[in-house]
């Protein structure tokens, strides 16, 4: 499984060849290098284990040597051998297996962690001596006239081809191997991109609906705030009419005094009457000018609330605009973004 590290990276410790090599690509070129080569090759994953299909191996080694659990397990030492000492100096390793062929291991790398290696070889520098591979062919098992039948089979050649070819093989399967990290590293980009917009342009739509809530509010807000105005227009109308009445009542008042006074000691009672009906109209009046006053202040402050609230909703209906732009934007990336994704998949 590919896992990505905190910072983004690709963890390369928890990468598998078959992640950044088209094992099938490398296949068709293995075969047909081994061919054109008369050298044999297979490549095997970090733990050993074949991700191909063995290419032109010889019968030496494939009836022969690894017809018996004794022969196999000593090429399994040999390889292995072979595989971590190319991966411990980072580039192609000739030796000589334990069956007296020349064999190479190229290490395939991500960075400096290796991720598989190509055996190759079971190839010869000069003739077979008999006598060592009839030894060899005691020591495992196997008949000796037909393993040394086998070994002069082989094809023979130089120090200097079997290391051009190692040299090609790593080459090119290190070449493979870059280019498809590089192109995973793109795909999981992509992806963790696409992921992030799309998440990003969720969070902007719901702001964008959030944003046309608090412009409806802000409108209902406004629509009330003028009621309000409104209202205190008609308290200062209904204010206006006390003040009147008030007035009229000051004036009936003393008219009723003036007659009381006319009346003599008769009227006496009717004149007190007439007092505090003045002074309770006085009372009247001088309330309805507070509260008169009060309602002229509130409207003050109702007609700032109104601008404040008039440049409020400019400003979200400006900003939900904006939101709405963003969004739109925010998609057109993130459709970019599955198409660099897509095309990062591409194979």
């Amino acid at each position: 499984m590919i896992k990505k590290l905190l910072n983004g990276d690709l963890d390369v410790t928890a990468l598998e060849i078959k992640d950044v090599v088209d094992i099938k690509l490398l296949q068709t070129f293995q075969d047909n290098f081994a061919t054109a080569m008369a050298i044999a090759s297979v490549t095997v994953d970090k733990d050993g284990t074949p991700v191909t299909k063995s290419s032109s191996y010889t019968s030496f080694c494939m009836d022969f040597t690894h017809s018996t659990k004794v022969g196999d397990d000593r090429c399994a030492v040999s390889h292995k051998k072979g595989g971590e000492e190319a991966a411990r100096i980072r580039k192609p390793y000739i030796y000589t297996c334990h069956a007296g062929l020349i064999d190479f291991a190229a290490p395939i790398l991500v960075g400096d962690y290796l991720i598989g290696t190509i055996l190759g070889g079971q190839v010869l520098t000069s003739h077979p001596e008999e006598s060592k591979y009839r030894k060899t062919a005691n020591e495992i098992g196997v008949n000796e006239e037909g393993y040394v039948d086998a070994v002069k089979k082989v094809s023979l050649s130089t120090e200097k081809n079997i290391a051009a070819a190692a040299e090609v093989l790593y080459i090119v399967a290190n070449s493979l191997s870059q280019a498809g990290y590089e192109k995973l590293k793109l795909s999981v980009m992509s992806q963790t991109l696409a992921d992030n917009f799309s998440q990003i342009s969720a969070t902007m739509e719901e702001l964008s609906a959030s944003s046309i809530t608090v412009t409806n509010n802000q409108h209902n807000l406004s629509d009330e705030i003028v009621n309000v105005k409104n209202i205190s227009i008609e308290i200062n109308t209904i204010l206006d009419s006390i003040k009147s009445i008030a007035d009229q009542t000051k004036m009936l008042g003393l008219n009723a005094a003036i007659e009381a006074a006319r009346a003599g000691d008769a009227g006496r009672g009717f004149g007190v009457v007439a007092t505090e009906i003045r002074s309770l109209s006085q009372n009247s009046k001088e309330t309805a000018v507070k509260i008169l006053a009060l309602t002229k202040k509130i409207q003050e402050s109702v007609d700032k609330t109104i601008e404040t609230s008039h440049a409020t909703l400019e400003t979200t209906e400006q900003q939900s605009a904006a939101i709405q732009e963003v969004t739109s934007n925010l998609m057109e990336v993130t459709t970019l973004s599955d198409e660099l994704n897509s095309m990062a998949n591409q194979k």
